[in-house]
């Protein structure tokens, strides 16, 4: 299984092992332009990942509301689907990029290594794919 951290820019990726029990950070991704086009190298990642299912972050606002970017994250799921031809399911991603955050803290980085970017964007993927597995475990 493999979790996806959309972002405009950047692409935040996460993968189970084999046996779908451990939600592990990949890789990070440019983004491509328009955003709601999958990045060619994401979709050869899939390829060579093989995953069963890929699960997208939709960024629900915390009154359970959809906005624009949440809007753009499903219109990338949508067309995720299509172009890799895998089950793509929408997921509720509230609180990853702040328990991501969290993550980072406790590993006692420093401060330059914390904000490098992209490395929060593979984390919040990487929660998002561990409640996932935890959910349907």
């Amino acid at each position: 299984m493999v979790a996806l951290d959309y972002g405009r820019r950047r692409i935040g990726v996460a993968a189970s092992d084999p046996l779908r029990t451990i939600a592990s950070p990949h890789v990070v991704m440019k983004n491509a332009d328009p955003p709601t086009e999958p990045p060619q190298g994401l979709l050869n990642l899939l390829k060579d990942l093989a995953p069963v299912v890929v699960i997208v972050g939709i960024p629900v606002h915390m009154d359970g509301s959809f906005g624009e970017m949440a809007a753009e994250a499903r219109a990338f799921a949508a067309r995720l689907m299509t172009l890799s031809e895998i089950q793509v399911l929408e997921r509720d991603e509230r609180l990853t990029s702040y328990e991501a955050e969290e993550m980072l803290r406790e590993m006692n980085l420093s401060r330059r290594r914390r904000q490098e970017k992209g490395l929060k964007d593979m984390l919040a993927a990487t929660v998002l794919l561990r409640e996932y597995l935890e959910e349907v475990g």
